[in-house]
């Protein structure tokens, strides 16, 4: 690997291309040859997952607006399928609608270092524009490996957070790439592509503070669905501001850390294998990634704690991260009410750890259910959770070594009587470092446990032989990675929905 400072320069410095973020980028996607066989099984793996989670999520509302939305659009020749239709909509329409789907449970994969990201994100946009262009399944892994590949490395590298802008700019940079590279573009047009995707996609974090809404959902879609459009316009020979990263005026010296910015990013050198696929991980509970250990710990705390009348406190001693965004150190009062949106309970760690502490089990739909949130007991209860930050923890979240790097915490329950009974848990128990680390079987299972009643056992199978081969698909037969479902059952749960513009 290759690191390289990022550093702010005057417009006087003329910094050259060719030492511009946005063109080493670049060139990591054109320069994605040979697969790693390794990293293309793996994004067989998330393509599962992504069709796993936008079919259980079908008949949410915001799914239905947004297909909705695409469908609108639709068009004879060629274009891109939407999950839950037959119809085929142009590829940007479809990464919308697709991009909302995959991230509305907020249940696919996730990679954490510097930043956040759901690296997942970027097979929408990636799978609409193969299906366009009648690329082939190669191709797509291709273009899969790829955004990984530049995803990651920005995660690792750039922190967003920090300055509260929401982690999917990095998304649109990613995308960008990964087009470029399952199309073949040259590094020219990918240069520009990432520059206008990234110029169009900051936003602040505003979308997953406070009383958060369904725009959690729509923003990573909205990122594809630009970068798509900033390919297109790269395409045919347009340019976009420049250098996006380093300029005086641009994304680091007014976004990230001013004028004295010195980012480090490690990119592979020319050759080198394209595995940053295999950091990621995805997630077995439908909840923000950092509470996936503490559904674990809950789960094995229950029976310790014996009847939760008796609990006088909860304290989570946890990392920074985890502190501050989904728990009690972020003061949202949202993340203590009853009535707040399922995209604000998602990301309350005091309502999960008492909803686990309580059932035993996660579901994406029970256990966000309002009549759920609102059981008197588990207000109780979840009025009483606490987080802290733990500096032991947040060092171990940081830590460059993914066999010590941990997301989880350490929970001490007080009983009204004084006893204290204390665990922790570093690591989800389906995390490659956990008790139980996800493999082909277990995406597999995910993928047959959210599609039952939606999706036959008959066309679960096709669907899932089709992935299997992905590698080996010829032009024209990426709709198999499209789960044939009831489309009258969502094309009545559509009819319901208010009319919009188009």
């Amino acid at each position: 690997m290759i690191e390289h400072h990022v550093r702010v320069h005057p417009s006087a410095d003329r910094l050259p291309r060719e030492d511009q973020l946005a063109w080493k980028l670049a060139a990591v996607a054109t320069g994605t040859g040979e697969l790693d066989t390794d990293s293309a099984a793996m994004a067989v793996n998330r393509v599962i997952d992504n069709a796993s989670v936008a079919v259980a999520s079908l008949l949410r509302r915001p799914v239905a607006v947004a297909r909705a939305q695409a469908t609108a659009h639709r068009t004879t020749a060629p274009g891109a399928r939407v999950f839950g239709t037959a119809t085929r909509v142009p590829p940007e329409w479809a990464a919308w609608a697709n991009g909302t789907a995959v991230r509305e449970l907020d249940f696919h994969d996730t990679y954490l270092a510097a930043d956040y990201s759901h690296p997942g994100d970027n097979i929408p946009p990636l799978l609409a524009v193969a299906q366009h262009t009648g690329r082939t399944g190669a191709d797509l892994l291709r273009g899969i490996i790829a955004a990984y590949e530049i995803h990651v490395a920005l995660v690792k590298g750039i922190c967003l957070h920090e300055h509260r802008i929401d982690h999917v700019a990095h998304l649109g940079a990613a995308t960008a790439g990964g087009l470029g590279a399952l199309l073949r573009l040259p590094t020219e047009t990918v240069y520009q592509a990432i520059q206008q995707a990234v110029h169009t996609t900051t936003a602040t974090r505003q979308s997953r503070k406070g009383e958060i809404s369904s725009w959690k959902a729509f923003a990573p879609a909205f990122a594809g669905k630009a970068a798509i459009e900033a390919v297109d316009r790269a395409m045919r020979g347009e340019t976009s501001p420049s250098p996006v990263y380093e300029g005086e005026d641009g994304f680091l010296a007014w976004m990230l850390d001013g004028p004295g910015s010195d980012y480090r990013v490690l990119l592979p050198g020319p050759g080198e294998p394209r595995r940053a696929i295999l950091d990621t991980y995805t997630k077995e509970h439908s909840a923000e990634y950092q509470a996936q250990a503490v559904i674990d710990l809950a789960r094995r705390l229950r029976e310790k704690a014996g009847p939760l009348a008796r609990v006088r406190s909860v304290v989570l001693r946890t990392s920074h991260h985890t502190h501050h965004v989904i728990g009690s150190g972020a003061n949202d009062p949202q993340k203590y009410d009853p009535a707040a949106s399922r995209e604000t309970l998602d990301h309350s760690v005091p309502y999960i750890f008492a909803v686990a502490l309580e059932d035993g089990t996660w579901h994406h739909e029970r256990s966000y259910a309002p009549e759920r949130a609102r059981r008197p007991e588990t207000v109780e209860l979840w009025r009483k959770i606490t987080t802290v930050e733990d500096p032991e923890w947040t060092r171990r979240y940081h830590d460059p070594d993914p066999d010590r790097r941990a997301f989880g915490g350490h929970a001490v329950i007080t009983l009204d009587d004084g006893t204290v009974i204390e665990d922790r848990l570093a690591v989800a128990d389906a995390h490659p470092a956990g008790a139980r680390p996800f493999d082909r079987s277990g995406y597999v299972g995910k993928f047959r446990s959210l599609a039952e009643g939606t999706v036959t056992a008959a066309a679960q199978d096709a669907f899932l032989e089709t992935a299997a081969h992905l590698a080996e698909l010829p032009t024209g037969d990426l709709d198999g990675l499209f789960p044939a479902v009831d489309t009258e059952t969502v094309a009545r749960y559509d009819a319901g929905l208010p009319q919009g513009l188009f």
